[in-house]
């Protein structure tokens, strides 16, 4: 039986600035199993960056987590910790941060030192949290290296980020977030900068090590090959969740469906790929009642315009957040027809 590595309730993180609050993470919640991947989808500006980010405390300000708890449980832990109630910079955070969960960041260039050679980066992120000597951490570094496809991984532990191109930098933070064995990868679109065979193989190096994951990205073609689980986002909120087979072959929320129909099919040809309306909302000024309606073909005046819906409990498991899953507006459509 599998038990909760990962339990996300009600997270919310705002930014505070000059022209009003921005909920970029507002009341999301699930959990992770362990030994499960789970893929988090969404249109940028949804919030998926910003919630792994809250999650190893991460949040710069104006940025700040409001609400919400973070259970974590370590691997010599009797029982799992609110990440939320350590101190961001105490030892326990920092030994959950890069040892514990490992995180490979959206940007490489922006999270690799531009003045450290990657070789020393990945070697103090390896001492920090195990106990090596520094040729034995040089010995994994290059390890590492040599198994997310850098060439001549003993001379390129001696480049600087900036002598490297945008997808070797990408495969160095895979690495990096890799060399301290974490029980929990959370990865950040990790195959944006790489090509279609080096993706292939990180992808598959990745499914190799059998880690708990979170692994956010646009490519709803990789989330249906890796993961388990899916939980779609919209403006900060979880709007549906459930396994692979289930939001693949059975979306319920009218945005996941309109995801899913604007990929590209083999079997279905045609001059012009189907496309969303619309765009995500103004975060300073987001749309009353569902986030979602301006954008809806369900959209039901009087209704979506003016509640907020909460999320359902659907068979199977799942869960999603639309008032057409209410009991009260069931009976009216039915009524109705």
């Amino acid at each position: 039986m599998t038990r909760a590595l990962l339990s996300v309730r009600d997270l919310q993180t705002h930014f505070f600035t000059a022209e009003g609050v921005v909920r970029a993470v507002d009341g999301v919640s699930f959990d992770l199993d362990v030994g499960k991947v789970k893929g988090i989808v969404g249109e940028s500006g949804c919030g998926k960056s910003v919630m792994a980010r809250s999650i190893l405390r991460m949040v710069q300000p104006p940025g700040k987590t409001v609400a919400g708890e973070i259970w974590y449980t370590a691997a010599q832990a009797n029982a799992a910790a609110d990440l939320l109630t350590l101190a961001e910079s105490g030892s326990d955070m920092r030994s959950v941060r890069g040892g514990e969960i490992g995180m490979i960041f959206q940007e490489p260039r922006a999270a690799l030192s531009p003045i450290h050679t990657i070789g020393s980066q990945i070697v103090e992120n390896v001492r920090l949290h195990r106990d090596v000597t520094e040729v034995e951490a040089r010995e994994l570094a290059e390890h590492m290296l040599e198994r997310v496809r850098i060439p001549r991984p003993d001379l390129r532990m001696a480049n600087y980020p900036h002598q490297l191109s945008g997808g070797m930098c990408q495969r160095v933070m895979i690495a990096m977030a890799l060399s301290c064995q974490p029980r929990l990868l959370i990865a950040d679109e990790p195959t944006t900068a790489l090509d279609v065979t080096t993706e292939a193989q990180i992808l598959g190096l990745l499914e190799e090590l059998d880690l708990s994951m979170m692994f956010i990205t646009h490519d709803l073609g990789v989330v249906a090959e890796i993961a388990d689980e899916v939980v779609v986002m919209y403006l900060g909120r979880v709007v549906e969740q459930g396994t692979v087979e289930q939001i693949f072959y059975s979306p319920q929320h009218p945005y996941t469906r309109d995801l899913l129909a604007s990929l590209p099919r083999m079997e279905k040809r045609q001059d012009w790929l189907t496309t969303m309306r619309g765009s995500v909302p103004d975060p300073y000024n987001q749309p009353p009642g569902c986030p979602f309606h301006p954008r809806c073909s369900e959209f039901r005046p009087g209704l979506c315009d003016v509640q907020t819906p909460s999320a359902i409990a659907l068979e199977g498991g799942r869960q999603v957040r639309c008032l057409l899953f209410e009991a009260e507006v069931q009976s009216e459509i039915h009524g109705a027809a």
